[in-house]
């Protein structure tokens, strides 16, 4: 069973408002980064000066560096109703003179004197905190080195004011984001009217309505789409025709015959006299021999009709052969009437491109009809040539009466037959002549004999392409 593929809409949908889903997440992602950045340098400016604040309280006496802190001054620089903050002071050789001891410089080794303030992100007591080293004097009048200065603060305003930030740049975003598919959608929605549309103008139609969709309010994009559909039902609806047209005509032509056999055979079982009897089934032997006659005229002349030119097998085919070939077989027909049925060849070959079977039935049917009108002890002659620029050119000639200028177009049509023809017939030879013709691309014309008396039928077939 075939995977049904996903609705039209859902895939423009998702062309459009992933994308945006994807450029949110980055960008969320992003300002956060940026975000917490900014944070970081707000705080750090802070966490420094807190540093310069620890070490104006570090003194110098006999011994040393000392710190000198009171709890009241711890409170001030120290407490925070949010953090919490770590100090160190350290000498030179590192000796710890005040604050945590736990607290590690960050950056290279601490005593290494640069005056630029180093920070890093470390571990505290369990916490993730945000620290400061830098080396400060701590008695401008004294000589001694400077001390280590190191503040370390837990980062809870630092994450709530990068979430701020984030939530002001990002909530609009968001917002906008929405607006935008809402916007996708009733557009998207809006532009899939025409085909839901054309969806209905299709589905409403009965089976029998094979009329061309209008083209007026087909998007661009769609136009090719609808003029492939109104081809094909162009097609199909040709061949309905096709089907149809058979299906009334073999009604039509069928039912006299049926009749007359269905006649034939109850006179028969009606009669004791065996001479009646034979006489009845020699009727019924001539009748169904006409009926399959009919039947088969029938089907080939369905067989070409002018919407199977898709089945034509075109091949390249010597024309004077293939005259001569079937004009053979008429022979001994042609000997029951006395007529003499001759051969003109081309003094060349003369190639077409064709389809075998359909150019054999073409030839029967002209040279049936030639023989079956022309008068007894007559002639048909069947020739092949050249016209005058160099096309293939087949002709059968005949002893037949000259048909009026008035009919030589209606010949041609089906079931059409002269009045006071007492040929038997059904009148489809020539209309299957006709059609073949037509499936060929060829030209078919009637003229006089020259000789004033008989028809010359020829067929006049397009230039054989190069190979």
């Amino acid at each position: 069973m075939a995977r049904a593929e996903p609705r039209l809409q859902t895939q423009l949908l998702g062309w459009l408002l992933l994308p945006l889903m994807a450029l949110m997440v980055v960008d969320t992602a992003a300002s956060y980064w940026a975000a917490l950045h900014f944070s970081n340098r707000a705080h750090d400016r802070s966490l420094q000066e807190i540093a310069r604040e620890v070490a104006l309280h570090v003194k110098a006496n006999g011994a040393g560096p000392m710190v000198d802190m009171t709890p009241a001054v711890e409170r001030v620089l120290l407490v925070d109703q949010d953090d919490r903050l770590f100090y160190s002071v350290k000498r030179r050789d590192g000796v710890l003179i005040g604050g945590d001891a736990a607290l590690a410089a960050p950056g290279p080794a601490t005593e290494t004197i640069t005056p630029a303030a180093r920070f890093g992100d470390a571990i505290l007591h369990g916490e993730p905190v945000r620290q400061v080293a830098l080396w400060l004097p701590y008695d401008t009048a004294a000589t001694a080195d400077p001390v280590l200065v190191q503040v370390a603060e837990t980062r809870n305003r630092r994450q709530r004011l990068a979430l701020e930030i984030l939530a002001s740049i990002v909530l609009p975003q968001l917002l906008l984001i929405v607006l935008a598919g809402a916007v996708v959608y009733v557009g998207v929605s809006r532009g899939l009217l025409p085909l839901k549309r054309l969806r209905t103008a299709v589905s409403s139609r009965s089976h029998v309505d094979l009329s061309p969709i209008e083209l007026d309010r087909v998007p661009g994009e769609v136009r090719p789409l609808v003029d492939d559909i109104n081809a094909l039902m162009l097609r199909l609806g040709q061949t309905l025709d096709v089907q149809n047209r058979f299906i009334a005509d073999a009604a039509h032509q069928l039912k006299t015959p049926v009749s007359g056999l269905k006649a034939q055979i109850e006179m028969a079982l009606r009669e004791d006299d065996p001479a009646r009897v034979r006489h009845a089934l020699a009727q019924l032997h001539l009748g169904a021999e006409r009926l399959s006659r009919l039947v088969r005229q029938l089907l080939t002349l369905a067989r070409n009709e002018p919407g199977a030119i898709h089945t034509v097998d075109m091949q390249r085919i010597d024309l004077n052969a293939l005259a001569v070939d079937v004009a053979m077989r008429w022979v001994p027909d042609a000997l029951k009437r006395g007529i003499d049925l001759g051969f003109e060849p081309a003094a060349e070959t003369v190639t077409i491109d064709g389809d075998p079977d359909r150019l054999r039935e073409l030839i029967n049917n002209l040279v049936d009809n030639a023989v079956r009108y022309s008068r007894e002890q007559g002639r048909v002659t069947v020739a092949v040539g050249r016209t005058g620029d160099g096309q293939a050119r087949l002709s059968i000639s005949d002893d037949s009466p000259t048909i009026p200028v008035d009919e030589r177009e209606r010949i041609f049509e089906r079931f059409h037959r002269l009045l006071g023809s007492h040929v038997d017939g059904s009148g489809l030879g020539l209309a299957i002549v006709s059609e073949i013709a037509a499936l060929h691309q060829a030209r078919i014309t009637l003229e006089d004999d020259t000789d004033g008396i008989g028809n010359t039928f020829s067929v006049v077939f397009p230039t054989a392409a190069s190979h």
